[in-house]
């Protein structure tokens, strides 16, 4: 039997199984709705994110807003986009960013929390280990190599690098992202949503 939306988020939100790892605690940060036909699985809230409880409230979500070609009123409305991080919580700072999402929620809630997502189309997966989670073998050797070949994966998933601004360097590196890859997940997204 399915299990309903809203006790599973119910669950999600007083999860702790990691709480002594979480510099600053736990807060799980989603957004999902059951009609959601657009899902972005991006790797785990960053601080900014964590103190407000609102997904991709910082400038990496005005990027990607961007880069998707749509407003705060579909990004933020969950019965349209679905906003499904790899961990939930804010993983704390390491040298150069901040640290990967920890190892425990994937298993405990993602498969749970897909199968309440019937209707999406596209699966926007953003950074490495949300590609290494959902593309598994079909992804390529790196990040850069598996973003320029967002073809392969269409028309149900699109690759993407994180949109931090801190990723400025990169995308001056690959200009073909701006080119060729941001005019093809306008058009996959607008087709979803």
């Amino acid at each position: 039997m399915k299990e309903a939306l809203s006790s599973l988020l119910d669950q999600v939100r007083a999860c702790r199984i990691c709480a002594d790892k979480l510099p600053m605690g736990p807060r799980p940060v989603l957004q999902i709705g059951t009609n959601a036909r657009l899902l972005i699985a991006g790797q785990a809230p960053g601080r900014k994110v964590h103190q407000t409880g609102v997904p991709f409230d910082d400038p990496s979500g005005e990027n990607l807003r961007a880069w998707l070609g749509i407003d705060r009123a579909v990004f933020y409305d969950p019965e349209k986009t679905a906003i499904l991080p790899m961990a939930f919580c804010y993983p704390g700072r390491g040298r150069s960013g901040d640290l990967p999402p920890s190892d425990e929620c994937a298993p405990l809630w993602r498969e749970r929390i897909l199968s309440q997502l019937p209707n999406v189309k596209l699966t926007v997966i953003i950074g490495r280990y949300a590609q290494l989670y959902h593309l598994g073998s079909r992804g390529k050797a790196t990040l850069t190599e598996t973003v320029r070949g967002f073809h392969e994966y269409l028309p149900d998933v699109f690759p993407l690098p994180h949109p931090s601004p801190r990723n400025g360097p990169w995308l001056k590196r690959h200009p073909w992202f701006e080119r060729d890859v941001i005019p093809a997940l306008r058009e996959a997204v607008s087709k979803a949503v």
